[in-house]
Parts: structure tokens; C-alpha cells; sequence
């Protein structure tokens, strides 16, 4: 291995593998089965990224539930406490766009332990903050630095192998999203306990906590590559850096332009996670109407209907690693498309709510991962982080524009309208593939030769045959 080459989960398992079994009693080998077996390092590594990614996230979801808390606590309308999670969006989208692609010229796990570190004192802020604006800024911060979440999907990206990269992101991505959804239900319940600023003073622990993990379990990255200035050697670090920062961001839109896969992919996530948004955005508010009736509680662990599809994202890692990532995106797009005609039975009936949340949680979890094993597959790895933030930029715009776009429609058309712009979201992707698929079985049918069939003198004779095609069965 040269020096700065990036170090990842596989080069552990390599050189694990390469130094053999340990020796038993006079140089026998224990086996497999040894008493003295060596955990498969891997594992540790793909855990701790999961968990510091979902730590890293959730700081901008904890103010969903405590916006009533936050509208009494500053003496504030609940339009006004909105801007809180305004404002961890704003800055999550921020840190995608400036902060990820660094990743692709410094070393990926100290980046993310950078970040991390810088979010313990703004959750640290949060919990202190005398005035909304304050904590309007800190969350901002929070935003701006949970960006170490993607910084830890491109350095898993790099790591694995083409053969592991679907499930190895799968299970990183499925930390991530465990993380989105027990921050509410974290929230929630500690607010109630200790008051909404024990939320954030916990924030700060666990974030600590998180860069002292990724610290210790994750290996290096190294230096892909380093930012100069052409026909120097040794610049001047202010201006090498400002120089090469300028190109390192215009090359995240020169990655889209040349790239149609990518593009087409981020495309896919926009619409996917814009069908997501759609979906639980008005949620809260036809949990809180009747016939349901429920509280602020009740309706952050309805949310933990989506941790089926976490337990679900390494089967479909493995799935999109032998070959099929493009029939899964196929599927799972229709998953979530179906989905929201069990939610719109929801409307009244609470089991058919949770199950529809079920498949559509599914189905994002499958076209995600699929997504990114292909687009992952596309580049080299000293392109992973302004891939990522390609990818994950237009994922997270698609879920703002989900969320307006249903947030006015209940208020027109009321649940079934919601239900109706979900399934079109959902389902946009699939028309290019059907209409390429009509296509071509209309040109297959239109130059195919006319089939024989028996005359009554027993021989053949040509013309239209209603026996179905090989190509049409399949």
C-alpha cells in the first residue's frame, strides 16, 4: 500500500485474511472455531459508522417534537418555533454543499471527527440558549455539521469492495435513518421527563461520545488527493487551499454533467424521498384531528414504523451486489408507488396507516440503496464525497419539495390529495422504463417473422399467430 492510499473496512479484512488462523499448541492452527477466534473487524467498523452517522443526524430532527415546548418556552407562535427546523435544514444543506466534498481531498474519518466535535458545543449552546435566535443559531450549527453523517457514507463507499460497497452503504445508510427516526422519539420522551433543554445537553454527550467511537474503531482514509496550485510545489496554504477549494466544489457539477447515470439517479432520490416527505409531513396533523386524537408522544413513536425498513437495507444491499441494483430501484419505486394506496385506506383505520408506513419505509430504504450502490460503482473512490454530495443534495431538496407541496395539498384536498401526489412521486420513475419496455416489444412484435400454422392438408402455411412470445412472458 503507498503512502496516503485510503484505508477502509476491506484492507482490515484483507490483512486479516492474509495473515491466516492463529497458531495453537506447537504451531497447530485453532481453526475457525477456535476458542481463541478473532472477530471479523468489519462488523465493528460497519456498527460504529452506522451509530456515529445516526448521532450525527439526528440533531437536525430533535425540534420537531418540541415546538410546542419551544412556542411556551420563548413565548412564541408555532410558526415562529418552526424556524428551528428551518434552520438545521438550512444548515444540513449547507455542510452538503461545502463541507462533503472535502472529503475528497483531506482524510475522510478525521473530517467527521472534526465535525462531530464542533456539534458537541453547538448542542451544548442549544441547551443554554436564553433567546430563539440563539437557538436558532446553534441548531443551524447542528445542521451544518451533522454533514458528518455523509462524510462517513462516502469513507464506507471507499472503503468496501465492489462486491460488498451495496450492503456495507446499505448498513451505514440504515444507521442513518435509525437515527432520523429515534430523534424524535428521544426527544419526546426526555422532554417530558427533564424539559426540551435536557434534549440538546444529551446531544452534546453523545456527539462527544460518537467522535471518541468513530476515533478509535474507524481506520484512516488518507489524503486521495491534495490541493495545489499548478506549477508549484510548496504554495502558500492560504491561497492552495482557496485555489483548490474553488475547483473542488465546480467539479461536484462538472461530476453531474458528465455523469448521465448520476444524474438520472439523483433524479430518482429527489422524487423518492419527495414521495417520503409527502407522506409524513401532513401525518401529525391528521394524527392530531379525528378520529385519532392522538398526542405529541403517540405521534413521535408512530414514527417508529419506518425501522422496518433499517432491518431491511443489508438484505438489499446484498441484492443490488450480485447484479440486480437496477431492478430493485424498478421494484422498489412500485413498493413505494402501491404504498400509498393502503395509506389512503389509512385515513380512518390506524392498522392500515402503520402498514402503508411500513411499505413506503421499504421502498425508500430499497431505491436508496440501490441508488447508491450504482452511483457509488460509477466513480473512483477520490470522487465519493462530491458524489455524495450530488446525490444526497438533490435527495434532501426533493424532501423540502415533498413537504410544501403536500403541506398546502392537505390543506385543499385533505388526505386523499396527499395520498394522490405520494403515489405520482413515487411512481415518475417507472415511466421512462415502461415506455422503453412498450417499445421494445412493439418493435419486436412488428419485425418478427409471422408464425406457421397447419393447413388442412396437414402442411404449414404462414400468418398472425395469438401464441405469446418468449420475450412477452418473461
Amino acid at each position: 500500500m503507498t503512502p496516503g492510499q485510503a484505508v477502509g473496512t476491506d484492507d482490515l479484512a484483507g490483512a486479516r485474511d492474509h495473515a491466516g488462523p492463529a497458531p495453537g499448541p506447537g504451531g497447530g492452527s485453532r481453526g475457525r472455531r477456535g476458542r481463541h477466534r478473532r472477530r471479523d473487524p468489519r462488523r465493528a467498523v460497519l456498527g460504529a459508522t452506522a451509530v456515529a452517522c445516526g448521532v450525527s443526524v439526528a440533531g437536525i430532527y430533535y425540534a420537531q417534537p418540541l415546538l410546542p415546548a419551544l412556542a411556551a418556552a420563548f413565548g412564541i407562535g408555532r410558526p415562529s418555533a418552526a424556524a428551528i427546523v428551518t434552520a438545521g435544514q438550512i444548515g444540513y444543506a449547507v455542510g452538503l454543499l461545502l463541507l462533503v466534498p472535502l472529503g475528497d481531498v483531506r482524510d475522510r474519518k478525521r473530517l467527521a471527527v472534526v465535525l462531530m466535535l464542533l456539534a458537541a458545543p453547538a448542542a451544548a449552546l442549544a441547551a443554554l440558549a436564553p433567546t430563539l435566535p440563539v437557538l436558532a443559531a446553534a441548531v443551524a450549527v447542528l445542521g451544518l455539521t451533522g454533514s458528518a453523517a455523509q462524510v462517513l457514507v462516502a469513507l464506507t463507499a471507499a472503503g468496501a469492495s465492489g462486491a460488498g460497497r451495496g450492503r456495507a452503504v446499505g448498513t451505514v445508510m440504515g444507521g442513518l435513518t435509525a437515527g432520523i427516526l429515534l430523534a424524535r422519539v428521544f426527544a419526546g420522551t426526555l422532554a417530558e421527563l427533564a424539559g426540551w433543554r435536557a434534549v440538546y445537553a444529551a446531544a452534546a454527550v453523545l456527539l462527544a461520545g460518537a467522535a471518541l467511537l468513530v476515533q478509535l474503531v474507524l481506520p484512516g482514509s488518507g489524503h486521495p488527493v491534495r490541493l495545489r496550485r499548478p506549477g508549484r510545489r510548496r504554495p502558500g496554504a492560504l491561497r492552495a487551499g482557496i485555489h483548490g477549494y474553488g475547483q473542488l466544489l465546480s467539479g461536484t457539477g462538472s461530476l453531474m454533467w458528465r455523469q448521465p447515470l448520476l444524474r438520472r439517479r439523483c433524479g430518482h432520490g429527489f422524487l423518492a424521498f419527495a414521495a417520503f416527505s409527502a407522506f409524513w409531513t401532513p401525518c401529525a396533523y391528521l394524527l392530531s384531528a379525528p378520529p385519532f386524537h392522538y398526542g405529541e408522544a403517540a405521534i413521535g413513536l408512530f414514527g417508529l414504523a419506518g425501522l422496518a425498513g433499517v432491518l431491511f437495507a443489508q438484505p438489499v444491499g446484498r441484492w443490488c451486489d450480485r447484479g440486480h441494483a437496477r431492478s430493485a430501484a424498478f421494484g422498489f419505486s412500485a413498493l413505494m408507488a402501491a404504498s400509498f394506496g393502503v395509506l389512503a385506506l389509512g385515513r380512518g383505520q390506524p392498522t392500515a396507516l402503520a402498514a402503508g408506513a411500513v411499505l413506503l419505509d421499504l421502498g425508500l430504504r430499497g431505491v436508496q440503496t440501490a441508488n447508491q450502490q450504482q452511483i457509488y460503482a460509477l466513480l473512483p473512490a477520490t470522487t465519493h464525497s462530491r458524489v455524495t454530495t450530488a446525490y444526497m443534495t438533490c435527495y434532501f431538496v426533493g424532501g423540502a419539495t415533498g413537504s410544501v407541496l403536500s403541506a398546502d395539498l392537505y390543506a385543499r384536498t385533505g388526505w386523499s390529495g396527499v395520498c394522490l401526489l405520494g403515489a405520482a412521486l413515487a411512481a415518475a420513475p417507472l415511466a421512462p422504463r415502461m415506455l422503453k419496455i412498450i417499445a421494445t416489444r412493439g418493435t419486436r412484435a412488428s419485425t418478427a417473422p409471422p408464425a406457421r400454422r397447419p393447413t388442412e392438408q396437414g402442411g404449414t402455411a404462414t400468418g398472425p399467430s395469438t401464441a405469446t412470445e418468449p420475450e412477452e412472458a418473461s
